[in-house]
């Protein structure tokens, strides 16, 4: 009985709390980058951030909605290729959970969903907060709220994509 109680309480320490509070959330290890709001986790497959678009490296019509923001093609490029070294830095090769969220998939296929770090922070927040993401307004989710909130910080500090 002492040793099932001792077994429980580890797992319970080890187990990530973003599981702990959502039963449908999922761990497994980001084996690839695709850019800078893509990744592959495996026994997942690829999972697109939910709320945040992170601009493509080559054009697209997504850049309409930042050009109309006044950024330019050049810094879309720039920001592009910041964000996916970025998630290549932070995130690839480490074991995340992923709390799937919206409609669960995109059209595309991809698990929609939020990616906490091993440290608890949530990587989707991450890019809003260096200026690489700007919310997908498109759809509601969950943190639009807080994610607008976060977007406009980094609005006012003028970081990534709004300097």
């Amino acid at each position: 009985m002492i040793q099932q109680l001792l077994l429980l309480i580890l797992f319970l320490f080890f187990l990530p709390a973003t599981a702990l509070c959502d039963p449908a959330a999922l761990t497994g290890t980001i084996t690839w980058v695709y850019d800078g709001d893509t990744v592959k986790v495996e026994n997942i497959g690829k999972v697109r951030l939910l709320g945040i678009d992170t601009p493509e490296k080559e054009d697209s019509p997504r850049d309409n909605y930042y050009l109309r923001q006044g950024v330019d093609r050049g810094t879309l490029r720039r920001i592009a290729d910041m964000a996916l070294r970025f998630m290549i830095r932070e995130a690839k090769g480490k074991r995340v959970t992923v709390q799937v969220g919206g409609d669960g998939t995109d059209r595309h296929g991809r698990t929609l969903a939020y990616i906490y770090l091993p440290d608890g922070r949530l990587l989707n927040r991450l890019l809003l907060e260096e200026g690489l993401a700007a919310v997908y307004r498109k759809f509601d989710f969950r943190l639009k709220a807080d994610f607008l909130a976060t977007e406009k910080a980094a609005r006012l500090k003028r970081l990534g994509l709004w300097q």
